[in-house]
């Protein structure tokens, strides 16, 4: 019997992997939407929407990460999140489940072989045999490297 504290994650699948991210920054699973493209935006940044009033970015995680076929239609899944006080939704090849982690279970994550760097990982759990790779999502959408949220916006404004 663990006395470790829980939380809890959605899995989700990209190529032949499958990660999970804290359920708690998830606000809703969509179908893919055709979105408006944005000049000169990375080739995984896919556009935005407007969701109910908010301008959402549409970031294509198997693009960013070279993992799975970007394909598009009635069976693409984009996750909503909720990061700080903006909504990003993330493209991925299907979501899983809902899993309850152990802390005492969670492994730190390795120095390669995952297409995530590092820094973006939260650890490594098995469920039934299956390795399952914790994605720290907050520390990467709002990554420097994704450009999501620019810490310099206001110093630019002349």
């Amino acid at each position: 019997m663990s006395s470790g504290s829980q939380q809890e994650f959605l899995t989700f699948v990209l190529g032949d992997e499958n990660y999970a991210l804290d359920i708690m920054t998830v606000k809703e699973i969509r179908g893919y939407e055709a979105v408006t493209k944005i000049a000169n935006a990375p080739d995984y940044i896919k556009g935005v929407l407007n969701l109910r009033g908010d301008i959402v970015p549409i970031i294509d995680l198997r693009i960013k990460f070279q993992v799975g076929e970007a394909t598009y239609d009635e069976f693409t899944i984009v996750i909503m999140l909720m990061i700080g006080d903006r909504v990003v939704g993330i493209v991925v090849d299907e979501v899983s489940d809902v899993i309850k982690v152990e802390d005492d279970d969670i492994r730190p994550p390795p120095e390669f072989g995952v297409a995530f760097d590092s820094a973006y990982l939260h650890g490594l759990t098995t469920i039934s045999e299956q390795m399952i790779i914790l994605v720290n999502i907050q520390k990467l959408i709002s990554s420097d490297e994704l450009g999501l949220f620019d810490p310099g916006q206001k110093a630019e404004q002349e």
